[in-house]
């Protein structure tokens, strides 16, 4: 938590609000005069009564949390008045969507490599020749039965087959 000497120096939101900052003021343990900008934006978009009355309202321990949400949603109104902080949410699961589909695309081409570019029987290096002509540029893990084509590989390319599941 902030806190604020109330001696020496108002709290951000008496300065703005330009009044003495008193002991018991609800607002300088989490306005502290060196954030001056934080209390101005909460101030825009919320009015410093109804942060007051949110404060007043909200048990001690949950102010600061409370305070932060406050200072987080006003200053993502300020960049976005219309979606605010729920449009950036919005971007972060859009982007979460689209990884996850990439994520599931590659996941689905290695199950694809290992499948069908498996070598027959053979545990030690890849007796198939194709990649280059050289089979020392792919690896075969032995403890997980796994064969991994070098990233060069232009096999699926060559079939025909795009990455598509």
């Amino acid at each position: 938590m902030a806190s604020s000497s109330y001696s020496n120096s108002p709290c951000a939101a008496c300065k703005f609000l330009r009044r003495k900052c008193l002991p018991d003021c609800i607002f300088a343990p989490y306005f502290p005069p060196e954030e001056p900008q934080k209390f101005a934006n909460v101030h825009k978009i919320f009015g410093a009564s109804n942060v007051s009355k949110l404060l007043n309202e909200v048990l001690p321990h949950q102010r600061e949390d409370a305070v932060n949400s406050l200072a987080y949603e006003a200053e993502a109104r300020m960049k976005d008045p219309v979606y605010g902080c729920v449009g950036a949410i919005s971007v972060l699961q859009r982007q979460v969507i689209r990884l996850q589909k990439e994520l599931d695309a590659t996941n689905a081409d290695l199950i694809r490599y290992a499948c069908n570019e498996m070598p027959p029987t053979s545990f030690g290096r890849s007796s198939r020749m194709g990649h280059g002509g050289s089979s020392s540029s792919a690896s075969y893990d032995q403890n997980s039965a796994l064969y991994y084509p070098p990233p060069w590989n232009n096999d699926a390319q060559e079939r025909g087959d795009h990455g598509s599941i």
